[in-house]
C-alpha cells in the first residue's frame, strides 16, 4: 500500500514575522499569510490531485486550509493532535529569549520528556502526531494522496520520530510558510520532495 501524505505548514502569522514562539496560542494570518495559502491552492490545482484534507484544530491552519483548498469539493477534517507543540507558560516568548533564558531546544533535544512550565515534550509531541498520522493513512487506499496542514515544530518532530526513530533529531526538518513537503507510506515512510516553496514566489 502506497499513500503519500502532502505536509503543508500553514501561513506567516504575526508570530512568525516577530521570531515569537505561537505553539498553541491561536494566531490569525497575516496578509502574506493568507497570498501565501492562496497561491498554494494555485499550484495544487495545477500539479496534484488531492483526495482528503486534514487539519490541526488552529486557526491559522484551518484558514491556511480552506484557502489553499477553495478549488476541491473535500472539506479539510480536523485531527486535533496535529497542533503545534506547547511550551506552556513561554508561549509568546522570541525564540532568541527562549534560547537565551532557557535553552529550550538544547534541553528539549537533550531530554525528549523534559517539559517547559505547563507545556508539551517533544515525546508527548511524537506520540500525538504518530497517532494522528497513523489514523489519517489508515482512512485512506492505495495510491491516495491527503494534505495535511500543520506546523513547523511539530511537523518536523513528526519526519524525526518516522524517518529517524528519534523525535530529538527533530532540528534537521525546517518547514518555512506553506513550504510542500512529500511523505509516502509504502513498505516503510520515506521522504520526497521537502519544503518546496517554488510556487511562492516573492512571497516565500
Amino acid at each position: 500500500m502506497s499513500i503519500t501524505l502532502l505536509l503543508l505548514r500553514h501561513g506567516q502569522i504575526r508570530a512568525n514575522r516577530q521570531g515569537r514562539w505561537h505553539g498553541s496560542t491561536d494566531s490569525a494570518l497575516t496578509l502574506k499569510g493568507r497570498i501565501q495559502a492562496v497561491l498554494t491552492s494555485s499550484a495544487l490545482r495545477k500539479n496534484r490531485e488531492i483526495d482528503a484534507v486534514y487539519t490541526s484544530p488552529l486557526q491559522r491552519c484551518r484558514h491556511t486550509s480552506r484557502l489553499a483548498t477553495v478549488h476541491l469539493s473535500q472539506q479539510p477534517k480536523i485531527i486535533d493532535g496535529l497542533a503545534e507543540m506547547s511550551i506552556g507558560d513561554w508561549e509568546g516568548k522570541k525564540y532568541r529569549q527562549l534560547q537565551i533564558d532557557h535553552q529550550l531546544n538544547e534541553r528539549c533535544t537533550q531530554d525528549p520528556q523534559w517539559r517547559p512550565p505547563n507545556g508539551e515534550s517533544l515525546a508527548d509531541v511524537a506520540l500525538r502526531m504518530r497517532h494522528s498520522i497513523e489514523q489519517i493513512v489508515r482512512c485512506h487506499s492505495d495510491g491516495s494522496t491527503v494534505l495535511v496542514v500543520s506546523h513547523g515544530a511539530a511537523m518536523a518532530i513528526a519526519l524525526a520520530t518516522f524517518l529517524d526513530d528519534d523525535p530529538s533529531r527533530w532540528g534537521n526538518y525546517h518547514f518555512h510558510n506553506c513550504g510542500l513537503t512529500e511523505l509516502t507510506f509504502n513498505d516503510k515512510p520515506s521522504l520526497g520532495g521537502f519544503d518546496d516553496c517554488s510556487h511562492l514566489g516573492m512571497f516565500g
